[in-house]
């Protein structure tokens, strides 16, 4: 790297950095606290899980300094795109044949005790893609003719053929992440698809009066045997199926209702105590809730919500349009997968598996939240350095 790209590492964004660093060590905390039961029920070492995540959190921190001081503009070529593409094309052809399911998910690749989920880089490596192409010099003028199409056809099929192959494994949860920072980013571009909301109605009334209540029944009756279904039939009764497909939600209600306003206290959760699955990933935040109450987990959403608006507002003062949509992308992506966590936490949405950023043990995720808050933070660095000459 150029000793000018260096610099940029003196001109970090502390309204991002602190609360980065803040969301990180509270996730150590709560990671450790959630999981020492889990690691001993597993037969390891009750550190095991804080010792990965740590190292995560360090990776992560690496790959932030070194996508903030880094030229990203050199990943914008056709040869980096392609080779992107087909790249992921490959994990998920390998995912479908020999992939490593965990909760009903076939989503995951083994490198010896290291396991990484391609579904969450997708979302790193979409927002590159879709901002590069709507930045293209033929955009605006197409744009104005009503072709917008034209420029945009290469990227949006590339778009939908990996969204497609996350859906399949199946990941509800990223796909529908995925979906909306790609349409979030068209639709601050200026491209005209506020029309398309008729489509996403009709979408959700289709899902929630004609697709839901059948999948309903195909899962009840026994006809069709799926674990996506099952979440479903939870979501919609979870006191109904509380030994089985509703316990998750079950407890986390259990785990909210006891914590209170202030909770337990750190370390006395019962529900992490082998009642409530998953409590150090999908509903850490239910165990936050329990051990330190609805104050914490107010504190949490500030903190990340302050991330989502200082990133917009970046994006909003960049001098051009890549650097903008990069912001709108990584800003949605994090606002859309913490309010689908929290979501089925709270039992407001169906449990998908998604995890809250900064704070659920996962190092592929971790990596990819870390590697764009790297592009956001280039992105700063570098506006900051051309008010300064």
């Amino acid at each position: 790297m150029a000793w000018n790209e260096m610099k940029r590492l003196k001109k970090l964004d502390y309204l991002i950095i602190v609360p980065y660093l803040t969301l990180c060590a509270i996730g150590i905390v709560m990671v450790y606290s959630s999981s020492a039961n889990v690691a001993i029920q597993n037969g390891s070492s009750p550190t095991a899980y804080l010792i990965k995540q740590v190292m995560w959190v360090i990776v992560g921190m690496v790959l932030t300094g070194f996508v903030t001081a880094m030229n990203f503009r050199k990943w914008q070529t056709k040869v980096m795109i392609i080779g992107g593409f087909c790249v992921f094309l490959l994990f998920f052809i390998y995912l479908l044949a020999k992939g490593q399911t965990v909760n009903g998910a076939a989503g995951w690749i083994s490198f010896g005790s290291i396991n990484l989920q391609p579904a969450e880089f997708v979302k790193f490596y979409l927002i590159i893609l879709v901002a590069h192409a709507l930045a293209s010099p033929k955009r605006e003028s197409e744009l104005l003719g009503g072709h917008w199409w034209w420029t945009m056809r290469g990227p949006l099929i590339i778009s939908a053929i990996l969204t497609g192959l996350v859906f399949i494994q199946p990941d509800m949860g990223s796909a529908s992440i995925i979906t909306a920072i790609i349409y979030m980013m068209c639709l601050a571009s200026g491209i005209p698809v506020k029309r398309s909301w008729k489509i996403i109605g009709a979408t959700f009334v289709g899902i929630v009066f004609v697709a839901f209540p059948i999948a309903l029944k195909l899962s009840e009756s026994g006809i069709v045997k799926s674990y996506k279904l099952a979440r479903l039939v939870a979501f919609v009764d979870p006191f109904g199926h509380a030994k089985d497909t509703g316990q998750q939600l079950v407890n986390s209600y259990y785990a909210l209702s006891n914590g209170g306003l202030f909770g337990v206290g750190l370390g006395n959760s019962i529900q992490k105590r082998g009642y409530l699955p998953e409590p150090n990933t999908d509903f850490i935040m239910a165990i936050t809730g329990e051990e330190l109450g609805l104050a914490a987990i107010i504190v949490i959403l500030l903190l990340l919500g302050l991330i989502v608006w200082r990133t917009i507002k970046i994006g909003m003062h960049a001098d051009n349009v890549f650097d903008t949509l990069v912001c709108y992308g990584v800003a949605t992506y994090y606002a859309v997968q913490a309010s689908i966590n929290v979501g089925g936490v709270v039992g407001f949405l169906p449990i998908t598996g998604v995890t809250f950023p900064f704070i659920s043990y996962g190092g592929s995720s971790m990596l990819s939240l870390t590697l764009c808050l790297g592009l956001v933070l280039n992105v700063s660095a570098r506006e900051r350095g051309k008010k300064e000459k």
